[in-house]
């Protein structure tokens, strides 16, 4: 369950503040770093193959080294993906392996061996707080860059 997080208001206004593009790269970059501790912790809890021979053409660790963060998705990931309505900016955490699902939930063939959500239940907390943290910082730096360009046109 997700807590509340107070001050997003405030952020969002300060946010409407600066041009369109400069907050879509804000939003951008602050939800990216705020998804790397996720991505950290399902690294190292994604399993990895003891037996090479058991996968044969696929090199131990692929499924964990898959795992990333992005603004796209890849072709299958977007026919799936369900849309919100229109987004002023999405960014994305996960892996790109069609085993990754398979290994996640399980299948006739294999148990599921769940590294994923666990994770995100752990990092959940830490990514909204950081998205919090994170908005301010790059809301007053892009309006101190806006600031020094201006200055620096108006010579």
């Amino acid at each position: 369950m997700i807590e509340r997080v107070e001050g997003l208001s405030e952020l969002d206004f300060a946010l409407g503040e600066l041009p369109k593009a400069v907050a879509q790269g804000v939003l951008r970059r602050v939800g990216l770093a705020a998804l790397a501790p996720f991505v950290e912790d399902v690294r190292a809890s994604a399993p990895v193959d003891e037996d090479p021979a058991s996968t044969p053409g696929r090199a131990p660790g692929t499924l964990r080294d898959s795992y990333h963060t992005g603004t796209k998705l890849n072709k299958s990931q977007a026919r799936t993906a369900r849309r919100e309505g229109k987004s002023f900016v999405e960014v994305y955490a996960g892996t790109n392996d069609p085993a990754g699902v398979q290994t996640e939930f399980g299948n006739a063939h294999q148990a599921a061996q769940p590294h994923a959500r666990p994770a995100w239940d752990g990092a959940q907390r830490q990514v909204l707080e950081s998205v919090k943290e994170g908005l301010g910082t790059e809301i007053e730096k892009s309006r101190e860059r806006l600031a020094r360009r201006a200055a620096k046109r108006a010579k």
